[in-house]
């Protein structure tokens, strides 16, 4: 065992809008569970929202709470009963960990476990619900933690969980071989889904959205871009299918009108899905004639279940660059500064990665 210090620094919450960087005690491992020395991790747009306390009770549902879920790190402690990793190996970890008896859990679709909520259960969510990885070291059960390549560095790992997000979102939508894919929202999940569709098969995407951040979506790998505040985006990925739609729609924005959008610009028998987060009280709902007279299929997509291990495949062939997406690093004393970074979009930010 590697030598462990009692007490660590960590970023905590210690109440909506209010962040300390505080010395709490280390994390043991209890049985089925690995201590990780965190090396990186990644801010998420669901931080923020955190934060402010946009879902009340629900994330987190205590004070003090630390966040960070998108993180890899180095295993320095096993608990009780692991035998699958050993001290000293590099893994990147996932946010959800469900019961694991439940049907949802049984069926392999942990993300939507049946007792989401109720952490003494084994269903934590890290980060949201749960303790997260903005510290030194945090405790995961094993289910929750993959091995990264040997070419793979923990910044690029910890985009595992984002990375994750968009692929899963794909393999329910599924992906046309030779087709068109329409994505909005060049952000970090939107750039993944775009590099992840051309390695399924896609022979065109089209990003939508605005900003700095599509012109960077383009030197990524998108064939179009569209944006919103120069042209309808209906219209304009009508005309670039020369009237026939796309195959697929993929939402990673969460903007108010864009399910909306998506479903008008697909194809007859065309699918989207959606990942964005919702919160505007404005959201339009798609016409759902619409959907049922030309067969669309919309799906809903929460997180990563099962797609990590080909996440990490595909950062370390690069067919996910995690290049074009980690543009920022930080130390954890500076959290502050690297949000400012990422809510604002400074600098063309995009990926915000802390490393403790």
């Amino acid at each position: 065992m590697k030598d462990i210090p009692k007490m660590m620094k960590a970023m905590v919450l210690t109440a909506y809008n209010h962040l300390e960087l505080q010395e709490v005690p280390v994390p043991v491992p209890q049985r089925n569970e690995v201590l990780c020395k965190i090396k990186a991790v990644a801010i998420c747009g669901s931080d923020p929202q955190i934060i402010r306390g946009d879902r009340p009770g629900e994330w987190p549902q205590k004070f003090p709470h630390i966040l960070g879920h998108e993180w890899a790190g180095e295993i320095v402690a096993l608990g009780e009963g692991v035998t699958e990793f050993q001290i000293g190996d590099r893994v990147a970890g996932e946010a959800h960990a469900g019961c694991g008896y439940c049907r949802n859990c049984l069926a392999g679709n942990y993300t939507i476990c049946l007792n989401y909520g109720k952490p003494e259960t084994g269903a934590r969510h890290f980060g949201f619900n749960y303790n997260g990885a903005n510290c030194e070291y945090n405790a995961y059960p094993t289910k929750a933690v993959h091995r990264i390549p040997d070419g793979l560095s923990y910044d690029h790992a910890a985009l595992c969980d984002i990375c994750g997000v968009a692929m899963h979102c794909i393999d329910r939508v599924g992906i046309t071989t030779a087709g068109t894919v329409a994505i909005f929202g060049p952000g970090p999940a939107g750039v993944a889904a775009m590099q992840i569709a051309k390695g399924y098969g896609a022979a065109r995407v089209i990003m939508i959205g605005r900003g700095d951040r599509l012109q960077h979506a383009k030197e990524s790998g998108a064939d179009y871009i569209v944006d919103i505040n120069k042209e309808d985006p209906v219209e304009a990925v009508r005309k670039i299918t020369n009237g026939f739609g796309v195959d697929e729609v993929l939402e990673c924005s969460g903007g108010a009108a864009t399910p909306v959008q998506g479903m008008k610009m697909l194809k007859r028998g065309g699918r989207m899905g959606l990942v964005g987060h919702y919160h505007d009280p404005d959201l339009k709902i798609p016409n759902l004639t619409d959907m049922i007279s030309n067969e669309l299929t919309i799906y809903g997509s929460r997180a990563n279940p099962g797609v990590s291990e080909a996440v990490l495949s595909m950062l370390e062939r690069k067919v996910i660059d995690g290049d074009t997406l980690v543009t920022h690093r930080f130390p954890l004393e500076k959290y502050q500064e690297a949000m400012d970074v990422f809510v604002g979009r400074k600098n063309h930010s995009l990926k915000v990665v802390i490393n403790p």
